[in-house]
């Protein structure tokens, strides 16, 4: 068909795939970098993300990714049929595990008939995806305490599940092996992760400076106008790497648990997940800083005025899919725009990247268990506000 006669919408529709959506985020720092009002700001948020966060995830990530190459997780299905009794339990334990690895090991083995509802409703409850991450390199403390409340939490609602829904039959859709396969890694992505490599000793010891609140200006002069623009442009980096980077790698090397991935996917997938998350965690710090400089908005006074409705709006945001928003929440949390309660109901109603496959091969019992998941949090979220309103 001539192009003359293709309809505006098609020919909208045809542009829009071409674009990489990705991009529009580096392209509106890049006018916030541009603008004389906004330039200070964004730059100060892009190397405190890049450097209280990017860095010590990284670290945590590469740890963690070959810690369980070198100690794979038990093979669900035959734990579940040996232990019965202990399934949700170690769904829920599989679900507090930091990243969606866990969840989304639970979730394909429920559409293959291998356990049972209850255990994807606890592993959901569980599991607070890559924004455990975040949590983690930032507030320890805070951290293990949501995961270990999780965890009781996914057990008990997964427990409670099971005995609702004893014989309840979902009918699942075969996966595509296409969607499982992913692409190779491309060069830009291995050249990156050669850098991070080679340069993560020196970047982790920048890190831990920053974070024993030692000035870099005390070490050497010009140190801090290194860390402000050297920060800044790697986090930028970063995301123009995830931008250009987008669809790579091998998804089967997490939702398969007989094939885990070898220690070099392994280190891929961390940078690549390094790479999303510094993109959310910019996301919040710039929005935080914007709305709280720009518009004149304590966003922790403003909570606390409203502190009611946090636990409420944190977990409905906690049901939108994927780990983007949660990391917002998370990062908003760290940044204290947001109270204890409200990061408590996001992290139990929130499933992470577990939600996309269970939606794609058993969209009901995607839908039911994540109204599930609400339950816990809105309980475990509204009562730690009132009994710190009471204490």
């Amino acid at each position: 068909m001539p192009v003359s006669t293709l309809s505006p919408c098609v020919l909208t529709t045809n542009w829009m795939k071409v674009i990489n959506k990705r991009l529009f985020f580096p392209l509106g720092l890049a006018l916030l970098l541009a603008l004389p009002s906004t330039r200070e700001l964004t730059l100060t948020a892009l190397s405190d993300a890049f450097f209280q966060v990017s860095v010590f995830v990284a670290a945590t990530l590469l740890l963690y990714y070959l810690l369980i190459k070198r100690y794979p997780l038990l093979e669900l299905g035959q734990f579940s049929q040996r232990y019965p009794k202990f399934e949700v339990l170690f769904a829920a334990f599989l679900g507090a595990l930091p990243g969606c690895g866990g969840a989304i090991i639970v979730v394909t083995q429920f559409t293959r008939g291998q356990v049972s509802f209850g255990a994807v409703v606890a592993v959901l409850s569980a599991t607070m995806g890559d924004a455990a991450f975040l949590l983690l390199a930032a507030s320890p403390f805070d951290a293990l305490l949501v995961l270990a409340i999780s965890l009781v939490a996914g057990t008990l609602m997964g427990t409670l599940v099971n005995k609702i829904h004893a014989n309840i039959e979902f009918h699942h859709k075969k996966p595509d092996p296409d969607v499982l396969q992913g692409k190779p890694a491309s060069p830009l992505l291995m050249a990156t992760k050669q850098i991070w490599i080679w340069a993560l000793p020196l970047l982790l010891l920048v890190a831990l400076v920053l974070a024993f609140n030692i000035e870099p200006a005390t070490l050497f002069q010009g140190a801090d106008t290194m860390v402000l623009y050297g920060g800044s442009f790697l986090a930028v980096a970063s995301m123009l790497v995830w931008a250009l980077t987008k669809n790579e790698g091998n998804y089967q090397s997490i939702a398969c648990e007989d094939c885990p991935p070898e220690p070099e996917s392994a280190t891929l997938k961390a940078i690549q997940d390094t790479h999303f998350i510094t993109v959310w965690v910019v996301a919040a710090f710039i929005t935080f800083e914007l709305v709280s400089t720009l518009a004149g908005l304590d966003l922790a006074v403003w909570f606390n005025q409203y502190a009611l409705w946090t636990p409420l709006i944190a977990a409905l945001i906690g049901l939108i899919p994927g780990c983007g928003p949660q990391i917002v929440v998370t990062g908003l949390y760290l940044q204290g725009g947001l109270p204890f309660s409200a990061l408590l109901a996001n992290a139990i109603s929130n499933d992470g990247d577990a939600l996309f496959p269970a939606i794609a091969l058993s969209p009901k019992a995607a839908f039911i268990a994540t109204v599930y998941t609400l339950i816990p949090a809105l309980v475990l979220g509204y009562g730690w506000y009132f009994i710190n309103q009471w204490t």
